[in-house]
C-alpha cells in the first residue's frame, strides 16, 4: 500500500526538475563569479571608488597585475558560460518556462507569502520573486558585461562608453551591478539555508515532489 495515500498525503515521487545544462552552466557560473568579483576587489583596491577598502582575505590576485590577469580569465569563463546559458534558455524554451508568466500581483502575492513564511516551495518551480530576481540579475550580468568591456577598451568601444556616461560613470555602472550581483548571491545563499533541499536539487538534479509535478521535458 501507498503509505503517502494510505495517510491522506499527496503522493510524491522522484523526478528530473533541473536539466543537466542547467546544472553544469549553474556551477561554472559560481566558480567564475567568485573569481570576477574577488579580483574585481583586487582592481577595486587599487583606485578605490569609496572611502575604503576590501580585505587582502576578499581578494584574488596578490596586486593589481594579478587581479587584473584573474579577472580577464574568470571574464572569458563567464561570458563563455553565459552565452550557452543564454543560448540554450532561448532555444530551449528554457526561460519562457521558467521566468514566466510574471505579474506585479504574482510578486506582490508570493514576496507577502515570504515574508510571512507561508510561501510553499516546489523543488524546480519558482516562485514569482524568484522570477523576478532571476530575470533582474541577468540583466545586471549584462549591464556589468557592457561596462566591463568599456572600462577595458574606451578607446576602441568609444561609443559603448560614450552611451553609458564617461570613463569615471562607467567604473561606477561596473561596480554597482557587480554589487547588485554580490547581493543577489547573498540572498540566493539565504534562501538556500533556509531551504536546504535544494542544494542537493541541484546537484543531482532530480527531487521529490508531488506527483502532480511533471519532469522537466529536457531531462
Amino acid at each position: 500500500m501507498n503509505t503517502s495515500k494510505a495517510q491522506g498525503l499527496p503522493r510524491q515521487r522522484w523526478v528530473t526538475v533541473h536539466p543537466l545544462l542547467v546544472r553544469i552552466t549553474h556551477w561554472v557560473n559560481a566558480v567564475a563569479l567568485v573569481c570576477m568579483v574577488m579580483s574585481g576587489w583586487e582592481i577595486y583596491n587599487a583606485s578605490p571608488l569609496l572611502p575604503f577598502v576590501f580585505p587582502p582575505w576578499m581578494t584574488l590576485g596578490g596586486w593589481l597585475a594579478g587581479g587584473i590577469a584573474w579577472h580577464f580569465a574568470a571574464m572569458w569563463l563567464l561570458v563563455v558560460n553565459g552565452l550557452v546559458y543564454v543560448a540554450y534558455g532561448i532555444v530551449g524554451r528554457h526561460f519562457r518556462r521558467s521566468f514566466f508568466p510574471l505579474s506585479a500581483r504574482s510578486v506582490w502575492t508570493d514576496f507577502r507569502g515570504a515574508l510571512s513564511f507561508r510561501l510553499y516551495h516546489t523543488p524546480g518551480v519558482y516562485n514569482a520573486v524568484q522570477k523576478l530576481l532571476y530575470i533582474a540579475v541577468l540583466l545586471v550580468g549584462l549591464l556589468a558585461v557592457l561596462s566591463g568591456l568599456a572600462m577595458w577598451k574606451p578607446v576602441q568601444l568609444w561609443w559603448l562608453t560614450a552611451a553609458l556616461g564617461s570613463y569615471p560613470s562607467v567604473r561606477w555602472i561596473h561596480f554597482l551591478a557587480m554589487t547588485g550581483i554580490v547581493g543577489f548571491v547573498v540572498i540566493h545563499l539565504v534562501l538556500v539555508a533556509v531551504v536546504p533541499r535544494t542544494l542537493p536539487t541541484m546537484i543531482t538534479g532530480r527531487a521529490h515532489v508531488p506527483a502532480a509535478v511533471e519532469a522537466h521535458p529536457d531531462a
